[in-house]
């Protein structure tokens, strides 16, 4: 079976393969996957709300419960808590109930229905059985901190221990000892030495250690632990009743302190019975100052926990008629459009296809992106053909110069073929400087053309200019003297540049190179630097024939000589300067001619320096 000829320039497309149903088709496309995104925006979205709600209703649930727990840790009973619990539902938006155990009447008043009202209760509000998740300040003890009992600091007690610590903070200061001061829970000042650092290299982890104890002690920092007297009849009576427990169970006794720990607990023996019997009675000690277990009730004002979501069928009808409505009027704006969009780009397909080099632009009609194409077509249209002529002269000229050494190599040999001249030593010598030629050629042709793509790659590091100057001149040096020429570096300035040495010496080389060649015997090419502001300048100055003002504009363009005679004593290449440039602005610099005749001439070479790399001028 035969396949379908492909349409000829005048022919039709296919309805399938023609612009018109391509845009209709990405239009729509385009469109769909629009409101499929902003269906799942929205929806992202709206999870993403419920999540932030839930947890908003989270932390103010958590907080509900730790505003209450604090209460019932610093009252006896719930007598007084309704302010509280009306205060926390008017903050939250919440519905806030909360039920001592002991009674039927809630705290608000209301009667107790828990099973039809409330549901489940949130959380059971006991400050000698807190919750782990909802109180992680409580630790491993269970008990809230905040749940003082006889071991609440007066007054007097709180403001001669914090003179106490004042005093303390100011002595470990003054002894350039680091610390961190807080408070308890009961008011009680507490001074935590920190580790030195400075220390670190100085002494060990016990000198250390044993520096900040002698510290601690010349400050009176234990001072500050010491119990008061209704702390230590407070712990007095929980040691008594804590030992009589452990003696019950026959365990070693204890003897407590402020943070209710000792040296002889449960850490010890290796049993949980000895901090069940701590934790046993502290609960005793404190139950007749706190307020007895509570259930907290925490909702809506309809009840439930949680708001529900939900999309009525109105809402889905409205939904499902917009999103028609949207594709409706995107097909038709995109058929409208499109059908306007097509008829300028006929025009062009048409020039686009005509092979005449010599046609008119096309007219610009518009002030659109279409006329702006038509425009860039018409320009590329004429850079086209620029171009055209560009390659035909430059096809030309590499043809030139690789023909001369090419012909020498081929004359040479075939006279050595047939016994002309023999192949010696100064035969191979002038071949090799035939073919020496021809791989500089090749090389510099190699360069540019990495240049013009975009693929030359440079290898910058920190390089010394004067480093380079004195390199390019010593490399220099004996085509200078052949051609009686005096090389020199004229009080060059001391700058560090960030650039490809290698490159660099490149593109000085080639300036001096070029120099030697246009400079009479008895000249001089001299080579300068210094800074001009953040631009690092390196010159190169000869005595030679100079430039004329008309080939100025030329100087740098390839296989352009002054000498139209392609002499090689006096012009090389015709790369050299290009490569130059090319070099130049690939370091980010720039390279600029300038001389009249007979008055010699001066490459300028700029590249920037960057902060980091900036040196400085001597």
């Amino acid at each position: 079976m035969n396949a379908a000829p492909a349409p000829g320039p005048g022919g039709r497309l296919p309805v399938h393969r023609s612009l018109l149903f391509r845009m209709l088709a990405s239009s729509l496309l385009i469109v769909v996957c629009a409101i499929a995104a902003t269906a799942w925006l929205a929806v992202r979205t709206t999870t993403n709300a419920v999540r932030d709600q839930q947890g908003q209703v989270l932390a103010d649930d958590t907080m509900i419960y730790r505003t209450l727990m604090s209460y019932a840790a610093t009252h006896p009973d719930w007598s007084d808590a309704e302010p509280v619990v009306r205060d926390l539902a008017r903050r939250t938006g919440r519905h806030v109930t909360v039920t001592p155990q002991d009674t039927a009447q809630s705290v608000t008043g209301g009667p107790v229905r828990a099973s039809r009202s409330h549901g489940k209760p949130f959380a059971t509000i006991d400050p000698l059985h807190t919750d782990p998740f909802l109180s992680p300040q409580a630790k491993g003890g269970s008990i809230d901190p905040t749940a003082l009992g006889p071991y609440a600091l007066r007054a007097s007690d709180r403001q001669r221990l914090g003179h106490a610590a004042d005093a303390v903070a100011t002595c470990l200061t003054d002894a350039s000892v680091p610390f961190e001061r807080s408070t308890s829970p009961a008011g009680r000042p507490i001074i935590a030495l920190l580790h030195d650092v400075s220390l670190k290299e100085q002494m060990t982890g016990a000198d250390q250690q044993q520096h900040r104890a002698k510290r601690a002690d010349e400050c009176g920092l234990l001072e500050l632990d010491v119990p008061t007297a209704g702390e230590d009849r407070a712990l007095t009576t929980l040691n008594q009743v804590v030992n009589a427990c452990l003696r019950r169970q026959r365990l070693p006794t204890v003897r407590l302190g402020l943070d209710f720990t000792s040296g002889t607990t449960a850490q010890d023996t290796g049993t949980h019975s000895a901090q069940n019997c701590i934790d046993t009675g502290r609960r005793e000690q404190l139950a007749p100052y706190v307020a007895p277990a509570a259930l907290l009730y925490v909702g809506n004002t309809s009840g439930s926990t949680s708001a529900p979501f939900d999309l009525s069928p109105a809402n889905v009808l409205r939904t499902l008629v917009v999103t028609a409505a949207v594709l409706l009027l995107a097909a038709f704006v995109t058929v409208v459009t499109g059908i306007h969009l097509v008829r300028p780009l006929r025009a062009l397909t048409r020039a686009a296809q005509d092979r005449d080099a010599h046609l008119p632009p096309v007219p610009v009609v518009r002030h659109d992106e279409i006329g702006r194409l038509t425009a860039a077509f018409n320009e590329l249209s004429e850079h086209r053909a620029r171009t055209e002529q560009q390659r035909r002269v430059m096809v030309s000229d590499i043809a030139h110069e690789l023909r001369t050494p090419l012909s020498t190599i081929r004359s040479a040999l075939e006279a050595t073929q047939d016994g002309i001249i023999e192949a010696d030593q100064h035969l191979t010598a002038s071949l090799l400087e035939e073919v020496l030629l021809l791989q500089h050629v090749i090389d510099d042709l190699q360069d540019l053309a990495a240049a013009d793509a975009g693929t030359l790659r440079l290898y910058p590091e920190p390089v010394l200019a004067e480093a380079v100057l004195r390199h390019v001149t010593d490399a220099h040096r004996t085509a200078a003297e052949k051609a009686e020429v005096t090389l020199l570096v004229h009080n060059p300035a001391r700058l560090d540049l960030w650039a490809d040495p290698l490159r660099l010496r490149q593109i000085v080389g080639n300036l001096v190179s070029n120099a030697v060649r246009h400079t009479p015997p008895g000249g001089r090419v001299t080579l300068h630097t210094h800074r001009d502001d953040a631009t690092a300048v390196i010159e190169v100055t000869d005595t030679g024939t100079g430039i004329t003002e008309e080939d100025l504009p030329f100087v740098f363009e390839r296989f352009w000589r002054a000498e139209k005679s392609r002499n090689r004593k006096t012009g090389g290449s015709g790369l050299g300067l290009s490569i130059a440039r090319k070099l130049t602005e690939a370091h980010g610099g720039v390279l600029s001619a300038a001389g009249a005749p007979g008055r010699g001439a001066t490459f300028t070479i700029r590249l920037p320096l960057s902060e980091e790399n900036e040196g400085t001028e001597t």
